[in-house]
């Protein structure tokens, strides 16, 4: 097990979530949105294992891969518009919560352990998503990348939703599939849960990241909760 903050927790009073790629797949329709943007420049479709990885990076990963493009292009910001108006039309399509994690939040409930959402996609893309999949009148808060002055990986929007829970940070729990949601959650004093079944990013590997728990699968977080 990775050595994380060191915060082990003693009994959670709530766990907090990132959104794409921890508690939904929302890789098929990010990544056809991307599609569609390379199909109106005549090109042809890239298989959805090419999105995948970075598909937690949001429209910066997407059009950097359909496109070869990045944020020190000219041409970047109006394309990563034209992406997003492209993702916003078809986002709820394909995007759904992983299976296993159902039971997972089931389970959380059932214990009177509250869960919610901090992501750093922002509210115009979020919320809608949040309430197709069914999650929003479950989730006890949400809190986007435009919620707080900062996003992840600063610690301030797991923060203001640990104040909206009215729970100390260092009884909550974050699970997430990004090196920058181990980051904020150790910057927040929260004990960090690596979800390795995520998008994970190209970068330093997921055991690398310093997380206080590593886990495979979504049902290992119930054992995590049980023994805090």
């Amino acid at each position: 097990m990775p050595e994380g903050n060191g915060v082990s927790g003693g009994t959670w009073r709530a766990v907090l979530f990132d959104l794409d790629g921890t508690l939904i797949d929302s890789a098929p329709d990010l990544g056809e949105a991307a599609n569609e943007l390379r199909a109106t420049r005549g090109l042809s479709a890239l298989p959805l294992s090419d999105y995948r990885p970075l598909t937690g990076t949001g429209a910066r990963g997407m059009v950097g891969v359909a496109l070869g493009i990045g944020p020190d292009d000219v041409h970047f910001e109006s394309i990563r518009d034209e992406y997003l108006a492209l993702y916003e039309a078809r986002m709820t399509r394909l995007t759904q919560v992983f299976t296993d994690m159902r039971p997972v939040l089931d389970r959380l409930d059932t214990l009177g352990i509250a869960w919610g959402i901090v992501t750093n996609k922002h509210s115009r893309f979020a919320q809608p998503v949040v309430e197709a999949v069914g999650l929003a009148h479950r989730s006890r808060v949400l809190i986007c990348g435009d919620t707080a002055a900062r996003a992840k990986p600063h610690p301030d929007p797991l923060l203001e939703a640990a104040r909206q829970l009215r729970v100390e940070p260092s009884a909550c729990a974050y699970v997430g599939d990004d090196l920058r949601d181990v980051q904020a959650g150790r910057a927040a004093g929260m004990v960090t849960v690596a979800a390795a079944w995520g998008y994970l990013g190209l970068g330093e590997a997921i055991a690398d990241w310093g997380a206080d728990h590593l886990i495979d699968t979504p049902a290992e977080l119930l054992k995590l909760a049980a023994m805090a």
